[in-house]
């Protein structure tokens, strides 16, 4: 079946889920009986489109077509995977699910975006049973990758498991069904403590969120709870950890199996002190400042190579592997043309103050695109850990245009020397035609034993000379040699 996605309901987590697989190179076919559908699918999208790619270090394939439909059958005819998320009423969902059923290949799967509802009662009188799966995601669906799977069904749940992963997410496979599944549960409890602490005027709203972004917040968002606690216990552990704390857990600290009433007064205070916390932003340019921040903070997890982090760089060698530059070898370099060495989005954070990217990152894209010539001509990291490598003596920018963030960039390299112990490459940058910046690097082979100049291996040697015959013809770029010296 095609990549092809229908979303049905389009809300804000049915617009992330379209911008999710949008943005990963899938068609989506939105259905949706809102006259203020398109305009509120846009919205999401600008936002998407402005931060999903920034947390790649590739380029996302070409993003898919997007398509609104009156039709639910006509929706979801040919789809290869149908996201419900329709309120959260039990009766609407079997109706709806009826509609789909009735329509939809047998093969595909049709996951709902409950928050609450097991797949049992889902799947209450439908035609097909097994091919309705939770698939609980979180807001903004685009950024966050955790979407929580529960299906009894082991096909359909690998299936399933493939495409999320395909689209950069992370399944959670839940092997017992229960109300609310597991990450909903235990922010209930969190909600359900914070309620009180408002009601009876230990906190304020605001004084909560502190304590949250402040403190435990921040390990959660790397570590979760478990791990976090563990290095609590010290070098004793998990098992120091439960003999000291474990009995503080009958001391009744919070009210888990209670909850407030929703009495009018209570509603209230907690709207108006979220009014005196966060009324001065509309709620797009509070969803612009979260995603700035989480695409930071997720871009600072996966400089660790940890947690969600870990999980983007593993995404980004799915998506290399499957695009034309990953695949091109020095054997496949087009004569006369330069060589594509980087294609990427600009990224939220490497943005100023003035909203364009900044000029030390100019430098970090284009230093990328060196790397990936090094790995052209065989200096690859396996070459590296054998010994050799090639170390940047001097680098000259010309900066020429401005760019924001969330556009797509690529750079082209041409070596204007390859020879003995001398690399000298020359790089364009452009956002589609438009030229956005040149760099000249020259470089020197260096034994990373002695530390010093040294001859390539001849692989690397092999690698240059194919470079060279494949460029020979390419004139001398306008602009090289200004400060670094022309060879010959």
């Amino acid at each position: 079946m095609t990549k092809t996605a229908a979303i049905i309901g389009g809300g804000v987590i049915g617009g992330g889920w379209a911008a999710r697989f949008l943005l990963n190179g899938w068609d989506v076919k939105i259905c949706d009986p809102d006259p203020e559908a398109q305009r509120k699918i846009g919205e999401v999208l600008a936002n998407a489109r402005r931060s999903l790619p920034g947390l790649s270090d590739v380029a996302l394939p070409e993003e898919g077509r997007l398509s609104f439909h009156a039709d639910l059958s006509e929706a979801v005819a040919g789809v290869a995977w149908i996201q419900e998320s329709v309120p959260e009423r039990l009766e609407l969902k079997h109706k709806v699910f009826a509609q789909i059923q009735a329509a939809c290949a047998p093969e595909a799967v049709i996951g709902s975006s409950t928050s609450g509802f097991k797949p049992s009662e889902l799947q209450q009188g439908a035609a097909r049973p097994a091919q309705i799966v939770v698939a609980h995601p979180f807001n903004p669906v685009y950024l966050l990758p955790l979407v929580e799977l529960v299906t009894a069904e082991q096909e359909v749940a690998q299936r399933a498991a493939q495409i999320l992963t395909g689209i950069g997410m992370f399944p959670l496979f839940l092997r017992k069904e229960i109300d609310a599944h597991v990450a909903d549960r235990l922010l209930e409890a969190v909600w359900r403590e914070a309620l009180w602490l408002v009601k009876d005027g230990i906190a304020t709203t605001e004084e909560i969120d502190n304590a949250i972004r402040y403190g435990f917040g921040l390990r959660w968002a790397q570590m979760g709870l478990f791990e976090t606690y563990r290095i609590a216990g010290g070098e004793a552990g998990m098992k120091h950890f439960m003999a000291q704390f474990g009995p503080a857990l009958k001391w009744p600290w919070t009210k888990l199996t209670d909850v407030p009433d929703f009495t009018d007064e209570l509603v209230d205070l907690i709207a108006g002190q979220s009014d005196d916390q966060s009324g001065a932003h509309t709620i797009r340019e509070l969803e612009r400042i979260r995603d700035t921040n989480l695409v930071a903070i997720l871009r600072a997890l996966k400089g660790q190579g940890w947690g969600a982090g870990a999980l983007l760089t593993d995404h980004d060698k799915r998506v290399r592997a499957a695009t034309a530059l990953a695949a091109r070898a020095v054997d496949g370099v087009t004569p006369g043309e330069p060589i594509l060495t980087q294609a990427r989005a600009v990224p939220l954070d490497w943005t100023d103050y003035n909203g364009h990217m900044n000029e030390a990152r100019y430098l970090d894209a284009f230093s990328m695109a060196t790397d990936r010539f090094m790995e052209f001509i065989g200096c690859d990291a396996d070459y590296i850990a054998a010994g050799g490598s090639y170390f940047t003596a001097e680098t000259h920018i010309q900066y020429v245009d401005e760019v924001h963030a969330g556009a797509r960039i690529e750079v082209k390299t041409q070596m204007l020397l390859g020879a003995g112990k001398k690399l000298q490459l020359f790089h364009w940058m452009y956002a589609g035609e438009r030229l956005l910046a040149t760099a000249e690097h020259f470089l020197l082979h260096v034994s990373l034993e002695t530390r010093r100049p040294s001859e390539p291996g001849p692989e690397v040697a092999e690698g240059l000379r194919r470079v060279a015959e494949a460029q020979a013809d390419m004139p001398y770029p306008e602009g090289a040699g200004r400060t670094i010296r022309r060879p010959g």
